[in-house]
């Protein structure tokens, strides 16, 4: 019998936790409205969808592969996170039509985060493979929902931020600064985590 308990318990933990989709989707959030940051949580979607399937239908490679590519991603996933915290930090209070924070944004920033990778393929080899090693449906529906249950709670970042959108805007530079520290603090331990701590 499939444990789906211990399954969803690992998915939504390691979904819910704060990384560089939900820090970056309460940012929009609070500088443009739930609304005006959809595009780049909707980008989020549809990479961490094609990252998914891709890596569920390459698990066995990608799991060999993975040790080697590892830390040229985590650099570039890094840096890439310290260019959004400067960003970030620069940002004025006001809304602004940055491309950052768009659809093409949100959907590249999941093809350098080695993170969502390292999730996918735990969660198959862990929990989906064992069970559904030969049944590509099931597989393709597991992989489907590891990016949906990630989809979920950047919506909730960013309606968090949204909520206090007049709360943040009225401390932008402060809501700002610790956002952008969020964020070098994140590319840190995006390098120096462990795996199994994992967060999207």
């Amino acid at each position: 019998m499939f444990p789906w308990f211990s399954f969803l318990t690992y998915a939504v933990i390691t979904a819910v936790t704060p990384g560089p989709n939900n820090i970056m989707s309460m940012s929009n959030g609070s500088h443009k409205g739930f609304r005006g940051a959809l595009p780049f949580t909707l980008g989020i979607w549809v990479g961490f969808t094609i990252v998914m399937i891709l890596c569920t239908a390459f698990c066995g490679v990608l799991s060999a592969l993975i040790p080697k590519i590892k830390l040229p991603m985590l650099i570039l996933g890094a840096l890439y996170m310290l260019y959004l915290a400067w960003e970030t930090f620069r940002s004025s209070g006001v809304e602004e039509d940055h491309s950052r924070d768009g659809f093409l944004s949100g959907l590249l920033l999941q093809f350098i985060n080695p993170k969502i990778y390292i999730y996918c393929i735990m969660s198959m080899e862990a929990y989906i493979l064992p069970y559904y090693h030969t049944e590509p449906l099931p597989l393709l529906g597991f992989a489907l929902l590891l990016a949906f249950i990630g989809f979920v709670f950047t919506l909730c970042w960013s309606a968090f931020g949204s909520v206090f959108r007049r709360l943040f805007s009225q401390h932008a530079k402060i809501v700002n600064t610790v956002m952008a520290l969020l964020l070098v603090y994140l590319s840190l331990i995006h390098i120096s985590e462990p795996t199994r701590h994992l967060r999207i």
